[in-house]
């Protein structure tokens, strides 16, 4: 397969060691790592990345024709003038819109009463000339006058906060360079509240802003000092009383609040933070109405005096049945935002007596949740929904008639026929007797001999469960006789949250032995053959493929990693790194616990690479990533270069100009998105 191909690029080997634990741990590579890092100058390994990018195009070249295709199938289902359905927020209508060609949205808005359109904010003007751009928060003022917006233009999430004149759309000020988050605003507009990142890429303090005056003079009103591990976010209420100061990491949280008309006054405690405790609050009618789990794994709702925020009432209860994931406090009702038996659901609560009243959706399957809801009273309630053949359709709820009034669905220009496509829901047994749901796609005629490929992705971290939604660019792999399934293993709260801690801490190799069961699982059930399959996951999904493609390697055909978190041992030892003291919760702290780091050594991609054959695998990394630092990728496709057997495609791409999401603009991402597929089609050799 690569014989075609110019020699592949090789990493110097330049041994290192270190021992914990009494352990003695050699890693070849460490050199990667760039010792000026977030700046990344050292010549030789920016000429080891582009060694690799050099290899990766020379195996473009021979295929750019499929890779055109495959973008001009991806491109033509996009609509090219798309625009959101306008949302009401107080005397404005809000929405977005793609001009035909252009890679990133306007953002427009007209008066409710009637008048123009008005061109707000323009990523395309922002966009111009730069590799990289993304929009990260526009916030506009509660007078409607002027905006909070955080834009990053290298991909390294770092937000630049600037504040516009709507009417002139000229930048006032610069609130800072290291933003990040959804900015506040004080109910007089005349303050802005945001957070910031520390040099370890933290967002480790929250500062209030009047406008008018110099930003270092800013002044912080709270900043996380007892633990390293937590972020600060920002938020405010419903009803726009409140803006919320949250602090924690994956399993702890806490809360605090002040009035919005009085930002600089004393933050008010709502309970002091709880080991392994989570919570979050909205307020509506003089109360808080509080989401946790203290006292049920699948949390419940309780309510509380604003004077008293730490005297709880029960609401609704938790139960075995219904993860109660989101709350939202509106004038007339608590909008839970469920999960029961695995599906989305919807509920509307009383907040008298907790009576509930569920939003009805009739598939078997399907991906719904709350959509733009800026308002405290609005008339109905904005709802997304898809499902893995329904495209995505915006609808309004309303609560009085209690019926479902469609806005928007998504158009597929070059044409789509739900009819021609099937869905359907397996629950695969695991090995220790669990049951994995995987959700499927595929065209009708598929025959589930074994002899057509499968495309299996999944996620399996930090309580993400990977909603069987729409996919316009799947479609390109389904009408070439795959069948898509979404895995739904432990680690996501697909089943609840206790499904996402039996695949966190000491229970992670259940994360990793439920999507291989789910592969021959799928196998057995005729959906493919052993390296039939092609496999994909990015960040901690990337380090789910890290670790199959070390144990099961004769399941896959092909496999993409995009940014994946595999040299697992190094960055969890290293708490200078942006998520490391965050991410102990979830993985264990290796640093202090002899059982954690034998058990990261257990798994972790990188360190268990292995004398073997290895199937064709794609690796991307991101320069300027944050999350999973570019030389996780680069130091695995170096070791894995140095140590299989087989004469398989291993290609690494790297991102010069981005971070953790890959390129911005929607072509670009599409073209992304048809080089991966250009991969899988090639080393399955099916039919292009």
């Amino acid at each position: 397969m690569t014989d075609q191909l110019p020699t592949p690029p090789r990493a110097e080997a330049r041994p290192t060691r270190f021992e914990r634990h009494g352990i003695t741990v050699t890693d070849d590579y460490a050199w990667l790592r760039d010792k000026g890092y977030p700046k990344v100058e050292d010549t030789a390994v920016l000429d080891y990345l582009k060694a690799e990018n050099t290899y990766f195009d020379a195996w473009k070249k021979p295929h750019e024709a499929l890779v055109d295709t495959l973008f001009e199938e991806l491109k033509g289902r996009q609509k090219e003038d798309d625009r959101s359905v306008p949302v009401k927020d107080g005397e404005w209508l809000y929405w977005w819109a793609f001009e035909p060609g252009a890679q990133y949205r306007q953002w427009y808005r007209k008066p409710v009463a009637g008048g123009a359109d008005q061109l707000v904010f323009d990523e395309v003007a922002e966009a111009a000339g730069k590799q990289y751009f993304r929009l990260g928060a526009f916030e506009v003022s509660p007078d409607g006058r002027l905006a909070a917006v955080l834009a990053d233009d290298d991909g390294s999430e770092r937000f630049k906060l600037k504040i516009r004149d709507l009417a002139t759309g000229k930048d006032l000020e610069t609130v800072t360079e290291v933003g990040i988050g959804s900015p506040v605003w004080s109910a007089d507009s005349k303050a802005v509240l945001f957070t910031e990142v520390n040099d370890q890429w933290r967002s480790y303090r929250a500062r209030h802003h009047r406008l008018g005056d110099d930003p270092a003079n800013a002044r912080t009103i709270y900043e996380e000092t007892e633990d390293k591990g937590f972020s600060v976010g920002l938020g405010e209420s419903q009803d726009k009383s409140l803006i919320f100061v949250a602090t924690g990491d994956n399993r702890t949280s806490e809360v605090r609040f002040v009035p919005a008309a009085e930002p600089l006054g004393p933050l008010t405690l709502v309970s002091a933070r709880q080991k392994d405790r989570l919570y979050e609050a909205d307020a509506a009618h003089g109360r808080l109405w509080i989401l946790t789990n203290d006292r049920h794994v699948n949390f419940r709702v309780v309510s509380a005096d604003p004077k008293h925020p730490g005297e709880w009432t029960e609401v609704v209860p938790g139960s075995e049945r219904t993860y109660i994931r989101g709350l939202a406090a509106f004038r007339n009702h608590l909008v839970l935002t469920t999960r029961q038996d695995g599906l989305d659901q919807l509920v509307l609560a009383n907040y008298r007596d907790g009576g509930q009243e569920r939003i009805p959706f009739t598939e078997a399957s399907y991906n719904a949740g709350l959509g733009s809801n800026p308002e405290f009273d609005p008339p109905a309630y904005r709802l997304s929904y898809s499902s893995m053949v329904t495209p995505g359709t915006v609808y309004d709820y309303d609560p009085k008639s209690r019926t479902l009034t469609t806005l928007k669905v998504q158009e597929i220009p070059s044409g789509y026929d739900p009819s021609q496509y099937a869905t359907e829901r397996l629950m695969i047994p695991a090995r220790d007797g669990k049951q994995i749901p995987v959700s499927l796609v595929y065209k009708k005629g598929y025959r589930k001999d074994g002899s057509q490929p499968l495309f299996l992705y999944a996620y399996g971290a930090y309580g993400y469960a990977i909603p069987p939604s729409f996919s316009s660019a799947r479609l390109s792999l389904l009408d070439r006789g795959f069948a898509y399934a979404i895995a739904h293993i432990r680690g996501g709260d697909d089943l609840g949250y206790d499904w996402y801690l039996q695949g966190t801490a000491t229970h992670r190799w259940n994360t990793f032995h439920d999507f291989v069961d789910a592969a021959k699982g799928l196998n057995a059930a005729g959906f493919a053959r052993p390296g039939r399959i092609a496999i994909q996951g990015g960040s901690a999904g990337g380090k789910l493929m890290g670790v199959v493609v070390n144990t099961d390697p004769d399941l896959w055909g092909a496999v993409i990693a995009d940014v994946p978190f595999v040299d697992v041992v190094n960055t969890m030892i290293d708490d200078t790194l942006p998520l490391t003291p965050g991410e102990w919760p979830v993985w264990g702290n290796p640093i202090t616990d002899p059982e954690a780091f034998k058990l990261l050594l257990s798994y972790s991609p990188y360190d268990n690479v292995k004398r073997q054959a290895y199937p064709p695998m794609l690796v991307t990394a991101g320069l300027h990533d944050p999350r999973v630092t570019y030389w996780e990728p680069a130091k695995w496709v170096a070791r894995l270069r140095a140590n299989k057997t087989d004469r398989n495609l291993l290609m690494l791409k790297t991102n010069m100009g981005a971070g953790h999401g890959g390129k911005s603009g929607r072509w670009e991402s599409l073209r992304e998105t048809a080089e991966d597929y250009a991969f899988v089609l090639t080393q399955l050799k099916v039919a292009q």
